[in-house]
């Protein structure tokens, strides 16, 4: 793989120093699975994904099989039911390789919001439609009622077949594993219980969906290995992954904790594998290296002190645009990280050589790169909700703290104390309130738009001309994220790295909600659950936040958000 950087001097300097330390018998330590290159606590036990591309080319066979079985049954279309590390991959290579001749279009659910998931049912013919379900543990939400869901759609339309329009992906002994087998699943892959969600991307949950798509696996895996052979080696400046993590383990130890990414445009996908890798991993003790994707390049005067920018350049692709903004950065002193990928299979290799950086990364950080604890806050905090609608048949009223009959704005009352007391004298109003939320980024901070709604184009171009109207204006930098992915991905690094964030929540009413078989709560409860679960552990953590919530005519609120965030930064 080609690489290159461009450090500031400082930064250059402590590179240079880590990659003495790490010469001394490091990337050893790291193949024999040492703990104690992290915090010595169970990193030992979360390793399966260094030797997992070894042990899926011994399995060629069965990824062979699972094609010649999807063709067979003359599938037009595939969905995969799925959240952050068991969607995110297949997710990338259905956006980045397209739809295969002679293959299902394959398309991801990984929303609760009910008119997403009456979309994606209407973009399919379910007759016609194999549907994944991915969950390692067989116990997430998401994944159990979106297959409740489509499992009793398809019984409508096929009866006892239904199953068979099925496949499991799944760790061994999961809920999920007895379920498949009570259904009667076409078939169930497993996943390995040594190799967490993000570091899963070449195991079988990456796998099976690319072999379902009609994709070379063996290909894949190829590209896969020449990674992992480039990344055992001892010489750490012949080491990509390891220097890759080095750079941003020592970057973000010296303030710059926030890494954008620019990629080719037929790869932009692959951006959001990264962000959930990076979050997930280093976003908890307060520490963390806080992803931006999907941000366009802007002129180097525009940012500040605290990035690390990495350009991932496809050969062959319309980069001309990117290549001269990343060089107008690189001479105006900012640290450039540069990986080239000759061609789409090249995706395995970056996968492989991230998950290295992200795990050295950590180490250097001094933090375990392998769990995610705030991320089991959020999911505790949505069940305690889901429960009291159970139990009660409605979810917890909270008072706004402004009203104008378009929007509703709610925060916890130390935050709506310090809001208020932030605006001018008068009359509180929607601009005075976002006026004063948005002052409260400081030089370094970033701003989050999460978004708990439907994730479509429109929507997305809305709040993607909002988050770049704060960042141009503030010089801070944006994420944009829709619930509930973001959850198990970015959200860990929200709620566990460092307080400098400022977040605007959007929710909005449901213009029609969606029943889910055999339970008491629908899709517009469990997204209202998941939204309210989500603000309350930031809120927990002190964080800056505050909700926005909209009327049934999405698009039209935005628009409105959007304008009054706008006259805001006059």
């Amino acid at each position: 793989m080609e690489f290159r950087y461009t450090l500031p001097a400082k930064l250059e300097q402590d590179f240079s120093a880590a990659v003495s330390d790490w010469q001394n018998g490091k990337i050893d330590r790291l193949w024999a699975r040492d703990a104690s290159l992290w915090t010595n606590d169970d990193e030992a036990k979360w390793l399966g994904w260094l030797d997992i591309v070894e042990r899926q080319q011994k399995e060629l066979a069965q990824f062979r099989a699972l094609a010649q079985d999807i063709q067979k049954a003359g599938y037009e279309y595939a969905l995969l039911l799925g959240m952050g590390g068991s969607s995110l991959c297949p997710e990338v290579l259905a956006e980045t390789f397209g739809k295969q001749n002679g293959f299902p279009r394959f398309s991801i659910v990984d929303s609760t919001d009910p008119a997403q998931v009456r979309a994606a049912e209407q973009s399919v013919d379910l007759k016609k439609t194999v549907i994944i379900v991915s969950s390692k543990s067989g116990s997430t939400l998401e994944p159990n009622i979106l297959k409740q869901y489509f499992l009793g759609r398809m019984k409508q339309l096929v009866g006892a077949e239904a199953g068979r329009h099925f496949i499991a992906v799944t760790d061994p002994g999961s809920h999920m594993e007895q379920v498949a087998k009570g259904d009667g699943f076409r078939h169930i892959f497993y996943g390995d219980p040594q190799i967490g969600g993000r570091y899963s991307a070449l195991s079988n949950f990456g796998m099976v969906p690319a072999a379902v798509m009609g994709l070379d696996v063996e290909k894949l895996l190829k590209r896969a290995r020449s990674a992992v052979d480039a990344c055992h080696v001892t010489d750490v400046k012949k080491n990509v992954g390891v220097q890759l993590g080095l750079i941003l383990g020592e970057a973000a130890n010296a303030g710059r904790d926030k890494i954008t990414f620019f990629t080719s445009p037929p790869v932009y996908d692959m951006g959001a594998w990264f962000e959930q890798l990076i979050a997930e991993s280093t976003g908890k003790v307060g520490k963390g290296i806080t992803p931006v994707d999907l941000e366009e390049i802007a002129a180097a005067d525009r940012y500040g002190v605290d990035r690390v920018f990495a350009y991932v350049r496809l050969e062959g692709a319309d980069n001309a645009r990117l290549d001269a903004a990343v060089e107008k950065l690189e001479k105006a002193g900012q640290p450039v990280v540069r990986l080239a990928m000759r061609d789409v299979y090249d995706a395995a290799e970056q996968f492989f050589t991230w998950e290295i950086a992200t795990a050295v990364a950590g180490s250097v950080m001094g933090i375990n790169a392998f769990n995610q604890p705030d991320v089991e806050a959020a999911k505790i905090e949505t069940r305690r909700l889901t429960t009291e609608y159970e139990e009660t048949g409605k979810l917890p009223e909270q008072a706004p703290i402004f009203d104008d009959g378009k929007i509703k704005l709610f925060a916890d009352a130390q935050y709506a104390s310090v809001l208020h007391g932030a605006q001018d004298v008068g009359q509180p109003d929607l601009t005075g309130y976002l006026r004063a939320h948005l002052a409260q980024l400081r030089p370094e901070d970033y701003f989050a738009v999460l978004g708990f709604i439907q994730r479509d184009r429109e929507h997305e171009k809305t709040m993607q001309k909002l988050r770049h109207a704060v960042r141009d204006k503030k010089r801070v930098a944006t994420c944009l994220g829709f619930g509930p992915r973001f959850l198990h991905s970015t959200g860990q690094d929200y709620k566990g790295g460092p307080n400098t964030g400022v977040f605007l929540q959007i929710t909005a009413e449901h213009a029609s909600d969606l029943a889910i078989p055999g339970q008491k709560y629908t899709f517009g409860v469990v997204i209202d659950a998941q939204a309210a679960g989500d603000l309350s552990v930031l809120q927990q953590r002190g964080r800056r936040a505050l909700r926005a919530h909209l009327g049934k005519d999405v698009e039209a609120g935005l628009q409105y958000l959007s304008a009054a965030i706008e006259k805001a930064l006059v």
